[in-house]
């Protein structure tokens, strides 16, 4: 297997072009690989300057996850130190979690955010969905967000060899004219929720917004987690 190591966005292009297979930080592919056969060619971004930002509202795909500190919201920041071991944080990429993983842990935070997709294509770059780049397992760049509010991120314990653990993430952003709005993203056995609502000061009127939504459809527990998240989110100095 040949690995391909870009630096310019036109490298990038040209080896996709020529069906170099983007690997992350190859936690995931390394054993199927193993089992079916190494790919002629592959491509990892970790030298790419567009792929390692991480700044208040920008977060480079190829950025291994031990890296994500309090430069970007604390969702994202926590969703990252929840991922597997410390060795695996140590070489697991935004860009692989969200798009190359079934399980997708960093995939509610982001969500949370409202965040876009920056990712190239053989026509070149541009901007889209999240929920578009994850279904089509494009090649991501970056994601880019706006500042929320204030945000909250928790992953329930689970049992080892068992279902995905419960993850919930919650953020609340300023809207432009006056007013907040919440955003909450459920992963829940491997199927992720999201709903917003408005918020008005009041904590139990939000929550009652969200049932009506896709969240209603949550077991017990899941819900239960929502609302200790959400009134613990909406309870903070920057809620109110």
């Amino acid at each position: 297997m040949l690995l391909r190591l870009p630096t310019s966005v036109s490298e990038t292009q040209e080896y996709l072009t020529q069906g170099a297979v983007p690997i992350g930080g190859a936690t995931l592919v390394w054993a199927t690989w193993q089992r079916d056969g190494f790919p002629e060619h592959a491509m990892s971004l970790r030298d790419l300057p567009e792929a390692n930002t991480i700044e208040p509202e920008t977060l480079g795909a190829a950025v291994v996850l031990n890296r994500i500190d309090d430069r970007v919201p604390e969702v994202l920041r926590r969703a990252a130190s929840t991922v597997g071991t410390g060795a695996v944080r140590r070489t697991a990429t935004v860009g692989g979690n969200i798009v190359g993983s079934t399980l997708r842990c960093l995939l509610p935070a982001a969500l949370v955010l409202d965040a876009r997709a920056v990712i190239l294509e053989p026509e070149g770059v541009t901007e889209t969905d999240l929920a578009e780049v994850v279904a089509k397992r494009q090649l991501l760049l970056s994601l880019r967000w706006n500042t929320p509010i204030t945000s909250n991120y928790v992953k329930a314990a689970a049992e080892p060899g068992g279902p995905s653990p419960l993850v919930v993430a919650a953020a609340l952003h300023a809207v432009a004219g006056g007013g907040t709005l919440l955003r909450v993203a459920v992963r829940s056995e491997d199927e992720v929720f999201s709903e917003t609502a408005a918020y008005h000061g009041d904590a139990g009127e939000t929550l009652s917004t969200l049932w009506d939504g896709s969240l209603g459809r949550l077991p017990v527990p899941a819900r239960e987690l929502v609302g200790r998240q959400v009134t613990e989110l909406l309870a903070r100095p920057g809620g109110r």
